[in-house]
């Protein structure tokens, strides 16, 4: 791609490096703020610096956040008694946007993959375990819902969780799978998204 000015293909290499945006898009994105009036691209711009180094996570369940804790941490309308574990911050979005569930959250940052050198020690494992344990004292969790998507990585954390949480006296369910086997959570549709939160099942490990 021949660009006049190297300016413009430096804005252009630093966009494309976005997923899902190609050279193409991210020249028609560049073109399109120099249009705009110089304020609006400051003000992206800032808007950006500014999350990249003040955005913070939840001490609690690792969900992004502007405090120590995340808003829906601090909510007293969710059910403490019940967490959600889900994969990554997108998951949370995802379930958040079928209000169906009124629980509460804990980010695992990934699931277990050994092919990627990824295993239960670089997740948020012992955090949620703690959690559970910490909970017993004043507002017990009652139900863990494993909320991962249906993949073999997915399946695989799942079945760990279920081991690890066995002794914990709580009770552990899984979405259905009204969500396709191999499909990822975010790309899910609300309404099935929904249901299959609704229609949990209980999980079992052995």
């Amino acid at each position: 791609m021949n660009i006049p000015s190297k300016l413009i293909e430096d804005a252009v290499t630093e966009i494309s490096r976005l997923p899902g945006i190609g050279k193409k898009t991210a020249l028609r994105l560049a073109l399109h703020l120099l249009k705009q009036n110089e304020a609006h691209t400051e003000a992206l711009a800032l808007a950006l610096t500014t999350m990249r180094s003040e955005i913070r996570y939840c001490q609690t369940c690792h969900n992004i956040s502007d405090a120590d804790e995340c808003s829906i941490c601090q909510s007293h309308k969710r059910n403490p008694a019940i967490i959600c574990v889900v994969e990554d911050i997108r998951d949370v979005l995802a379930i958040e946007n079928t209000n169906q569930f009124q629980g509460k959250y804990h980010v695992l940052g990934g699931v277990i993959s050994p092919l990627q050198g990824i295993g239960p020690e670089e997740l948020h494992i012992e955090s949620l375990v703690s959690r559970i344990q910490a909970s017993k004292e004043n507002s017990p969790v009652e139900e863990v819902i494993l909320a991962l998507s249906a993949t073999m990585e997915g399946d695989t954390t799942s079945f760990y969780l279920g081991k690890r949480l066995k002794a914990l006296d709580v009770k552990v369910s899984t979405i259905a799978r009204g969500i396709p086997v191999g499909g990822e959570l975010e790309f899910t549709d609300e309404v099935t998204l929904g249901r299959s939160i609704m229609t949990r099942i209980n999980y079992h490990s052995d």
